[in-house]
């Protein structure tokens, strides 16, 4: 056999790709992993090419170590997306490609371990009634073991282990009691059907930027023209009404009856042919859900090869999901539909992410990282609450999963669903352009529910008029959750800011605790007498005294979620308060079940944060009360009031929903705020129409394309310095001409971990000229010194 030479790309910031020499007895294929040398260290790359020379002198070549044959190869298509999320957030393919990987196949070592079947311990019926009154009062390890079990429903021995070290012979001795049942759960091997790639003609007509490395020699890459899998079926379905033939994959019992609107949502995607995008403009209640169920189901029972990905915003929405999309599709296989997030443990992620690459999994449902998994068949995909920020990642690859999504769906040939009752702005002005079909459902699904009425408490009015309110909780607010006691109805109390208090101060000489990390406050813990920064988790006990006078008098400033429980225990004698946010849902498990309490009725008020503000169908909520949320009217932020309409519309649509007349008390002292007016309206056509026109009139997205050049140094001068040298560089680059250059400034939080960070704002209104400046600006940016980091941002959400 002749040698063979292979293109790797490495998880490394230089965008090039690693030449080796590669002499295994299997033979390579662009999409396989390979174990190389690198430096001083074996790591874990991804073939883009295989070639039959290399421009790389002989003698600097290295050898492959090994090739894993454990995993079949990632598609061509699956590079050619790696390569442009690669190429529009200007990283390396490697950087790109690697993280999207879960992390047993990114360790050599245990890719013999791969196909391993998996034992899983599945808690039975006896069980659920025997383990809380079978185990010692003082077994705290016995006892996190069976309250995971009992919340999970099944524990994989791996993850049980995690929470005890005697589990296995534990749930062994469970199983001979009839308590929990054992399944051995074998590895997909199922093959992945033949790769295909658009033709060259079909990525010029769309606008698709080729894979990395097409210099390589044509023998190189064979591209194979087929039908995609939703075009394959749709031959099928032109003749069927759209929902055909559902029966065949969902559980037994009558579906919902679609209004007059889901049906045709329904119907405008069961038409789709080729590549089309719906934004599905929903009110909170609407039955988007419904919609996506649908739409999968009628999909899967033509060609039930064919995969679906559905997209969440939040881990904490996904067991909802999961529990909807299994019931409806339970006459699925086991392994047929897979959840993909950070959440999952290691090994989990890594079973359910092979699932989905080999073909096994048919409904993968996840948060943005999902978004790069290898789906071979995939066929539609949803994105659920499209507007959401949590959609773009923050730190590394700063990417958008819902435009990535999209990207995805037009490379494949496929619809994808955007469902919203908030559409981002970029959304809806695609939709008005024609770009999107815009899907609408006007009202609720539920006959005799309707949306919440919206009532303003005017603060200052209420001061003037002598009625003092109880640690931010006004009267109007306090009767009417009284109310709703009295009724046997649940409230909900939204403040968007975790904590006790956002500050402790000192009256007397005006010190505040701050971070001795960052150039931000600490904020008060009350339940676990501390001070936490929320930036780099510096926690400290809180003081006995103010360390700069000694006035023993020092004093939260402000409310957090903690304070707020706190009041409502002594302004509403008898309810049960809750609290969900960040800190209370720590351990794992812990969201769904504090949920599962909620939907029980075990709770008559619910406090908490962005996490209970979308997606959950509280049935027996009657009353949203909105703390505080006038603190984002005055941002220096252009899309705070945007970020703010979309927040407060979400939770006000928790309200009301299953025929419970719903209220919303938004608690403000700007009553006259025409987001407020748009708000009590429900209007968000106005307000969007609107806000576009002061975008468009400021120079603003979606009308123009930003990137942010973002540095980390020592000093914050450093970092400036940087950045004017950045700034001056733009000059040789012929595109910049079309681009305009804003003075570099510290970030809102200018110190974090001891690091200074300020940015850059460059934009234009050609995305052309902008990604072509971005390019022949990363090499310049190479040779500047003076930092210990900095990063490109395409489309950056927070400014």
């Amino acid at each position: 056999m002749s040698q063979m030479f292979v293109r790797v790309a490495l998880d490394h910031p230089l965008p090039t790709l690693f030449d080796y020499r590669c002499e295994t007895e299997a033979v390579p294929q662009p999409g396989m992993l390979v174990s190389v040398p690198f430096g001083k260290r074996m790591v874990v790359g991804l073939v883009c090419e295989v070639a039959a020379h290399s421009e790389v002198p002989e003698d600097r070549l290295r050898s492959v170590d090994n090739l894993c044959t454990a995993c079949p190869p990632l598609s061509a298509q699956w590079l050619e997306l790696a390569a442009f999320a690669a190429d529009y957030y200007q990283r390396g393919l490697g950087e790109v490609a690697l993280p999207a990987l879960p992390q047993a196949l990114r360790d050599a070592s245990r890719w013999t371990r791969l196909l391993a079947p998996e034992e899983r311990y599945r808690l039975l019926p006896a069980g659920r009634d025997a383990l809380p009154d079978a185990l010692p009062a003082r077994a705290s390890a016995l006892r996190r073991l069976a309250d995971e079990l009992v919340s999970a429903g099944c524990l994989s021995a791996a993850d049980a282990r995690a929470l005890h070290p005697k589990a296995v012979a534990t749930l062994d001795a469970w199983r001979e009691k009839g308590w929990v049942q054992l399944e051995v759960i074998e590895a997909a091997a199922v093959s992945i059907p033949v790769p295909t790639t658009a033709s060259t003609e079909e990525t010029e007509a769309t606008g698709a930027t080729p894979p990395v490395g097409t210099h390589a020699t044509k023998s190189a890459t064979t591209t194979i023209a087929t039908e995609s899998p939703m075009a394959a079926a749709q031959s099928t379905l032109d003749t069927q009404s759209p929902n055909a033939s559902i029966d065949a994959v969902q559980a037994s019992g009558a579906l919902p009856v679609l209004t007059d609107e889901q049906s045709a949502a329904v119907s405008a995607i069961h038409d789709a042919h080729g590549f089309a995008a719906y934004l599905l403009h929903g009110v909170t209640g609407s039955g988007k859900t419904e919609v996506y169920l649908r739409a999968l189901a009628a999909l899967l029972a033509v060609d039930p090869t064919a995969q679906a990905l559905v997209l969440v915003p939040e881990i904490n929405l996904t067991p909802q999901f999961e529990a909807a999309f299994r019931a409806r599709f339970a006459a699925l296989d086991e392994g047929a539909i897979v959840t993909l997030h950070s959440g999952l443990a290691e090994g989990e992620r890594a079973r359910n992410w092979f699932a989905a690459h080999t073909g096994r999994a048919r409904i993968v449902l996840g948060t943005r990282l999902a978004v790069l998994a290898s789906l071979p068949r995939l066929a539609i995909i949803c994105v659920d609450e499209e507007h959401d920020p949590a959609y773009k990642q923050q730190e590394g690859l700063r990417y958008s999963a819902r435009d990535l999504a999209i990207w995805r769906a037009k490379q494949l040939g496929i619809p994808v669903v955007l469902g919203s009752a908030t559409p981002s702005l970029e959304s809806w002005w695609q939709a008005d352009q024609g770009r999107y079909k815009r899907l609408t459902l006007a009202r609720r699904a539920v006959a005799d529910a309707t949306l919440p009425a919206v009532k303003l408490i005017d603060l200052e009015d209420e001061r003037r008029r002598g009625r003092a309110s109880t640690e931010g909780l006004s009267g109007p607010l306090i009767a009417a959750l009284k109310a709703r006691l009295e009724r046997g109805e649940q409230s909900l109390v939204f403040l968007n800011r975790r904590g006790y208090a956002p500050q402790l101060a000192c009256d007397a000489c005006g010190w505040v605790a701050g971070c001795p990390r960052c150039s931000a406050y600490v904020v008060l813990h009350k339940p676990e007498r501390a001070l936490r920064c929320h930036h780099c988790g510096w926690e400290s006990r809180i003081p006995r005294a103010c360390p700069e006078c000694g006035n023993v008098d020092i004093a939260p400033l402000g409310r957090g979620t903690q304070r707020v429980e706190e009041t409502l225990a002594t302004v509403v004698p008898g309810a049960r308060v809750l609290r969900i946010d960040a800190d209370s849902t720590r351990r794992k498990g812990s969201a769904q079940a504090l949920f599962s309490d909620v939907h029980a009725g075990e709770v008559d008020i619910l406090v908490g944060t962005q996490m209970v503000a979308k997606g959950h169908d509280f049935r027996r909520v009657s009353l949203v009360g909105v703390l505080n949320a006038d603190m984002a009217l005055f941002s220096h932020d252009f899309r705070a009031g945007e970020r703010l309409f979309a927040q407060l519309m979400q939770v006000s649509g928790r309200a009301g929903r299953a025929g419970l007349p719903g209220e919303v008390l938004v608690q403000t002292r700007y009553p006259r705020h025409a987001l407020y007016h748009a708000l009590a309206r429900h209007d968000y056509i106005g307000f969007a129409n609107a806000t576009l026109a002061e975008r468009r009139d400021a120079h603003l997205p979606p009308f123009v394309y930003q990137a942010m050049l973002r540095a980390e140094g020592r000093t914050l001068e450093a970092a400036l310095a940087f950045l004017q040298q950045a700034a001056e560089a733009l000059h040789e680059i012929p595109a910049a001409e079309r681009v305009t250059v804003y003075d570099a400034v510290p970030l809102t939080i200018v110190k974090v971990m001891h690091v200074h960070r300020a940015q850059l704002l460059i934009e234009s209104a050609s995305r052309a000229a902008l990604q072509a400046t971005l390019r022949a600006w990363q090499s310049m940016l190479r040779t500047l010194k003076g930092v210990l980091r900095w990063s490109i941002e395409v489309d950056p959400l927070d400014i």
